[in-house]
């Protein structure tokens, strides 16, 4: 955004802006996370249901630096799952079945069939009894693993031991951008807001103007006796970030707020608010509500359990995950796959000019158009797989839908392309330079 910003004040100048150029993206969680990538994105996501599909979205949902355990009751995860570590699905006694990539009730915005529903860096385990579905209504994803599968896998599954090498680096990146949307030099990144807890509500109170609502949340969301409460936003202008560092730990969040039918002012925000814990090495999310917003999770040694019936927005953790009350209780724990869209600090630093080639254009995670020696996948064809494999070595293949990636990946394009509409005002500056030259040139015959 900085390149045409500063095209823009030079043309600018010259007083020879004739151009519409489009506007650039917001800047987004690194590695371009949060849009939706089509796929085929909805102009609108809608709320919570059971309806026909609404659009195809083949961004990540949840990301998971470390290890993620599925337990309890917990039901399902909608959109892509990325797993650095190892998964493990070992649910309550009479709760057998955990559905990727397809929720039965949800946004409704899956991956496209064919795409990574699942891809997970280490083993993957499903307990005796039962199942892992990657297919639900959908005409099925792939769930791609690094290391040895074991248990009841609905879908296709794909022993790949580069697995997470599209995602080299990006839990680092999500810790490092946590700590700087939280602090600036180490210190505090300044608030543009309030936060009382009212006992009964923890009332967030914007400034009605900054396009980055920025609040600061030294303690737990909670009621007395660690009772859930209610979240309440006011002075949030239209269209506006919304920033909530959840700093220290650690740290609860126990509400009843959010709702299905998007009949909670809170559910309005979903799209541009951003939960940001950059210290706590505990993170619990429970209660009785619909979670509204996205969750970043910056420690790479820590743990997150959720155990609330929803939580609606992106998920990425650089730590573990626990998915479902470790204790049994509660039931139908669910991510669902929501983007974010807000515009957040920029944390990465403008790069040296350097003398530049052409790039390796990509069509998704792990798939090159440029030569180069690959080998088939090993793939295990029938849609369930109940015994443990190995395989062998392979080389990743790309989800459907290559819309919004970058040149160097599976990830989204975020910057606006400039380069035309700039050689075109530089033409607009050369002619009005010349207009100049000329009329002086007659004054003086």
């Amino acid at each position: 955004m900085h390149v045409t910003r500063a095209a823009l004040a030079a043309l600018a100048a010259c007083g020879l802006v004739v151009l519409s150029l489009p506007a650039a993206h917001a800047d987004p969680l690194p590695g371009g996370l949060g849009p939706c990538v089509p796929g085929t994105c909805p102009g609108t996501h809608p709320p919570i249901g059971n309806g026909s599909f609404a659009g195809r979205d083949d961004g990540i949902d949840v990301f998971v630096g470390g290890g993620m355990r599925v337990t309890g009751t917990a039901a399902e995860a909608e959109g892509r799952v990325v797993v650095g570590g190892d998964f493990s699905l070992r649910k309550t006694s009479g709760s057998s079945i955990y559905n990727v990539g397809v929720a039965g009730v949800g946004s409704r915005v899956p991956p496209s069939d064919g795409a990574d529903f699942l891809t997970v860096g280490g083993d993957l385990t499903v307990a005796d009894g039962q199942r892992l579905d990657a297919v639900g209504d959908s005409g099925g994803g792939v769930v791609r693993h690094a290391g040895v599968v074991s248990g009841t896998v609905i879908g296709t599954v794909v022993h790949d031991p580069a697995a997470m090498k599209p995602y080299a680096g990006l839990r680092d990146e999500l810790t490092a951008a946590s700590r700087c949307y939280a602090r600036i030099d180490e210190a505090p990144r300044p608030p543009t807001g309030t936060v009382v807890n009212q006992q009964y509500q923890t009332l967030f109170t914007g400034d009605g103007k900054s396009a980055l609502q920025v609040f600061i949340l030294t303690e737990d969301i909670a009621g007395p006796g660690n009772s859930a409460q209610g979240i309440v936003f006011t002075g949030i202008p239209e269209g506006a970030t919304v920033l909530v560092n959840v700093t220290g730990g650690p740290r609860t969040i126990n509400t009843y707020s959010g709702t299905l039918d998007d009949g909670d002012p809170l559910d309005k925000l979903r799209s541009r608010l951003l939960w940001n814990f950059p210290d706590a090495e505990t993170v619990t999310l429970t209660g009785s509500g619909m979670f509204q917003g996205s969750v970043l999770v910056g420690n790479a040694d820590g743990t997150t359990t959720v155990t609330l019936p929803g939580v609606n927005g992106r998920f990425f953790t650089a730590g573990d995950l626990v998915h479902g009350s470790s204790t049994g209780a509660g039931g139908g724990q669910e991510f669902h796959a929501y983007p974010f869209t807000g515009d957040l600090p920029s944390c990465t630093k403008p790069p040296e000019p350097t003398t530049t080639t052409t790039p390796t254009t990509t069509t998704g995670p792990g798939t090159s158009t440029t030569d180069q020696t690959t080998a088939e996948p090993t793939t295990t064809t029938p849609a369930v797989t109940t015994a443990s494999t190995a395989g062998t070595s392979t080389v990743p293949t790309s989800p459907s839908g290559t819309a919004g990636t970058s040149s160097s990946g599976n990830l989204p394009n975020t910057g606006a392309n400039v380069g035309p509409a700039l050689a075109l005002g530089a033409l607009v500056i050369s002619g009005g330079v010349g207009l100049v030259l000329l009329t002086r040139q007659r004054r003086t015959r």
